[in-house]
């Protein structure tokens, strides 16, 4: 007579081995599949809300001065640009925090645009305000966006970037901002858009539409092109705050044109008087970006705009020193590691930046040419004895003399 086998039952649940669809066995008790699927739902949830890292209490806000204290640490200058993103940030947050009462007020984002030309700070700007941030903060270009269906990546690409971040947390993605780079690039490369197909100009600005307005957009978390079997994931912009920039080279003659037109009469003499023709661009207007290329909805959507001085050699010679991250605390840094004290004279860097000036390049001028000055320092110092570096006057010059003819003769090369 066979022996009766006692059945085993679920430890969660109590349910026998024959109602349920699979039971695991461990060393010393049991569960079911039913039971794994709920622990892996209520581990999933607590999970989500743990990662939710870009919650914010109310007494945690930081004021527009501490945000614009923040950013003064790391960029020269900039005191417009600045106090409008610290204003805009600090709106976002209030907005996050808002729910509407009895009145119904409902708060709408302004997104922002900053014009300024190249090496001013615009990106340098957006990446110091993701450092006091509690929200998922991207910065995305928009060089690479092309209409969809065409070579490049797509309008939704900009979400998914911002996805990323969150750590797929829709809920704290859609509270986000997206810092857009290079804006002017989508600029409507024709004045007619009838003639040629525009699939990275003007055809991208109408994609933007959606996504600055408002509106819930099916976005593929790893890219659409790549995974095109992934499911969608919907993700709501209403609440994201988008912050443009650009530098829109050549908008200084539209700007001089509108500010001639409407220079007439008798007092003209004296408001081209008043005119600064060395920075025009403090007098930048919608009209200006209309007219620049971009359309008018996609202006419309972006409310608030601002400007970034040119660099003149005064802020060039403190972004070279003063910031927490300075090119030569960087360097210094680098060669800190390797035990070698690095010290520059005062002449070579006004050398620097008296040659970041010929150049034309902003900030960034500053880096590559003192990258050039220190580069053999670099090959060589690591593996001697020395344990000190001095940088002279002399010293830049014949550094920069030699690249120079180094750069002289791979253009005949290539010629």
């Amino acid at each position: 007579m066979a022996k009766f086998q006692k059945q085993q039952h679920c430890a969660f649940c109590g349910r026998p081995e024959n109602e349920v669809k699979m039971l695991f066995t461990g060393l010393n008790a049991h569960i079911c599949a039913d039971c794994v699927e709920k622990a892996h739902e209520i581990v999933a949830e607590e999970v989500s809300k743990k990662q939710d890292n870009f919650t914010l209490e109310k007494n945690e806000l930081p004021r527009p001065k501490q945000i614009k204290e923040v950013l003064d640490q790391y960029v020269i200058g900039q005191d417009d640009a600045k106090r409008y993103l610290s204003v805009s940030v600090y709106n976002h947050y209030k907005r996050l925090m808002h729910k509407p009462g009895k009145d119904d007020v409902e708060i709408e984002k302004s997104n922002i645009i900053m014009v300024g030309a190249t090496g001013t700070g615009k990106t340098l700007l957006a990446k110091t305000i993701a450092r006091v941030l509690k929200v998922p903060f991207a910065i995305v270009d928009a060089t690479v966006l092309t209409e969809a269906g065409y070579v490049g990546e797509d309008i939704e690409s900009i979400l998914t970037r911002l996805l990323q971040v969150a750590d797929y947390n829709v809920k704290a993605a859609e509270r986000g901002i997206v810092f857009i780079d290079e804006i002017d690039k989508i600029a409507r490369k024709n004045d007619n858009p009838s003639i040629t197909r525009d699939v990275s100009g003007e055809g991208v600005q109408q994609g933007l539409l959606k996504l600055l307005e408002g509106s819930i957009v099916n976005v593929p978390p790893q890219g659409g092109r790549k995974h095109p079997e992934q499911k969608l994931t919907p993700v709501n912009t209403k609440n994201i705050l988008f912050i443009c920039g650009g530098a829109f080279d050549g908008i200084e003659k539209k700007i001089a044109q509108r500010l001639n037109t409407q220079v007439v009469g008798y007092t003209a003499i004296q408001k081209v008087a008043h005119i600064d023709r060395d920075n025009l661009l403090q007098y930048v207007a919608p009209q200006d970006l209309k007219s620049f290329g971009l359309i008018p909805e996609i202006v419309g959507r972006l409310p608030i705009l601002t400007y970034l001085k040119p660099l003149d050699r005064t802020a060039l010679r403190n972004i070279l020193t003063e910031p927490k991250n300075s090119i030569v605390k960087q360097y210094q840094k680098l060669f800190e590691l390797d035990d070698i004290r690095l010290t520059f004279d005062e002449e070579a860097l006004n050398y620097i930046v008296d040659k970041a000036i010929e150049f034309k390049l902003g900030a960034r001028g500053l880096r590559s040419i003192t990258e050039d000055i220190m580069i053999d320092a670099m090959f060589e110092f690591p593996s001697s004895h020395e344990k000190q570096l001095h940088i002279t006057l002399s010293y830049a010059q014949s550094k920069m003399e030699k690249s120079s003819t180094k750069h002289l003769a791979e253009i005949k090369q290539s010629a």
